[in-house]
C-alpha cells in the first residue's frame, strides 16, 4: 500500500506527464461522425421490441427480447404494446395484470429495465365519442406502463385516416388528405384536447407522456411543437424518432431536441421495410448533447436483415456515437 506522501507524489508525476503531452494530440479534431466529449449526451441504451417484430411475421415474445437485451448487455427494453400477449384494447383485468407482473419479474431477474411502453392511439377524431374512447385507451395504457414500472409512455397524435394502408402512406412520405369538410386547425384542437385529458392520470401514476414525431399532425417539427407549446406540462414531452423526419432531417431533429424526453433511434440494415435513411448518429448525438439531453436512446432496427445480426451491429453504431 502507498503511503500518503507516495500517493501524492505519484499524482504529481502523472499530472506533469499529462501536461507534457503534445498539444496536437490533446486537441485532435473529431471526425464528422464522432461528437466532441463536451457535446456528447449522457444516455442509456435500450432496444425496442419492435426491432425484432415489424408486424409482418409471428410475434416475437417480449420475454425473448428481454433475454436478448440481457445477453447483449443492454440496460433497457422498450415494449411495443401490440407485441404483448394481451388484447391491445382489452381491459386491465386479472389476466392482463398477471401477464404484466410476469414480464416485470422476468425483466428484474434478467437485470433489464422496462423503460417505455410504445402505444398506438389517434386523437384526430371529429366524433366526441370516438375521441373519448381514445382518451380512455390512453389512460389505460398509462396504468399499464405504471404496472410494469415504466417511467414513460410513447403516444401518437394519430392521423386523418384518409389513407387506409400504411404501405400507401409511406409511399406518400407520410402525407395524407384532411377529412372532407374538416380543417387542420380542428385536428390540432381535437389532439390537444385529447392529450390534455390524459395528463392527470400521467401525473398520478408518475408516467411521462412522450409524443412522437410519428406521421399525422406531428409529421413535422412545427406540428409537434405546436401541440407541446399549447399544453406545456411537465408530464408531456417530445419523443424523437430519428427516422421520421424525411425532409430537413437534422434541422427538424434540432428543433425538437430541447423538448425531447425519450429517443427512438432508427437503423436500416438490409434496407428499410418502407424506406432507408443514411443517418449520421455522431451528428445526432451532438444535437442531443447541445440540448442537454440525458435519458434513454432505444434502438428501433427497421431493416429487413436478420435481427440476430442486425441488432448487435446497430447497437455498436449507437455505442460508438453515444458511449
Amino acid at each position: 500500500m502507498l503511503s500518503r506522501r507516495a500517493f501524492l507524489a505519484s499524482g504529481s508525476i502523472a499530472a506533469t506527464s499529462l501536461a507534457l503531452q503534445p498539444a496536437a494530440a490533446a486537441n485532435a479534431a473529431p471526425t464528422a461522425s464522432t461528437p466532441t466529449a463536451a457535446a456528447k449526451p449522457s444516455v442509456r441504451l435500450a432496444v425496442a421490441s419492435y426491432s425484432y417484430w415489424h408486424f409482418r411475421t409471428a410475434k416475437v415474445p417480449i420475454t425473448d427480447v428481454i433475454d436478448r437485451a440481457a445477453e447483449l448487455g443492454i440496460a433497457g427494453v422498450d415494449v411495443l404494446h401490440r407485441q404483448m400477449d394481451l388484447p391491445e384494447r382489452g381491459p386491465l383485468d386479472a389476466a392482463a395484470l398477471a401477464h404484466l407482473r410476469q414480464l416485470k419479474r422476468h425483466a428484474f431477474r434478467r437485470g433489464v429495465a422496462l423503460c417505455c411502453v410504445s402505444t398506438h392511439q389517434s386523437f384526430v377524431k371529429a366524433d366526441p365519442a370516438e375521441l373519448e374512447a381514445e382518451v380512455a385507451h390512453t389512460r389505460k395504457c398509462i396504468a399499464l406502463a405504471a404496472e410494469l414500472g415504466c417511467p414513460s409512455l410513447r403516444i401518437n397524435t394519430g392521423r386523418w385516416g384518409t389513407t387506409r394502408s400504411f404501405d400507401e402512406l409511406m409511399k406518400n412520405r407520410g402525407i395524407e388528405p384532411i377529412l372532407p369538410g374538416r380543417t387542420e386547425e380542428e385536428g390540432f384542437k381535437w389532439c390537444i384536447d385529447g392529450i390534455a385529458r390524459c395528463l392527470a392520470d400521467a401525473e398520478r401514476h408518475g408516467v411521462v407522456l412522450a409524443l412522437e414525431n410519428h406521421w399525422g399532425l406531428a409529421r413535422t417539427a412545427d406540428g409537434l411543437l405546436r401541440i407541446l407549446n399549447a399544453i406545456k406540462s411537465p408530464w408531456l414531452g417530445a419523443l424523437m424518432d430519428t427516422g421520421n423526419f424525411l425532409d430537413d432531417t437534422y434541422a427538424q431533429l434540432a428543433a425538437i431536441a430541447p423538448h425531447t424526453v425519450y429517443v427512438q433511434a432508427k437503423t436500416y440494415p438490409g434496407g428499410g421495410e418502407w424506406y432507408t435513411l443514411d443517418l449520421d448518429y455522431g451528428r445526432i448525438a451532438e444535437i442531443l448533447g447541445r440540448a442537454g439531453y440525458r435519458g434513454w436512446v432505444a434502438l428501433e432496427m427497421e431493416g429487413k436483415a436478420d435481427p440476430a445480426v442486425a441488432v448487435p451491429q446497430s447497437l455498436a453504431t449507437l455505442r460508438a456515437a453515444f458511449a
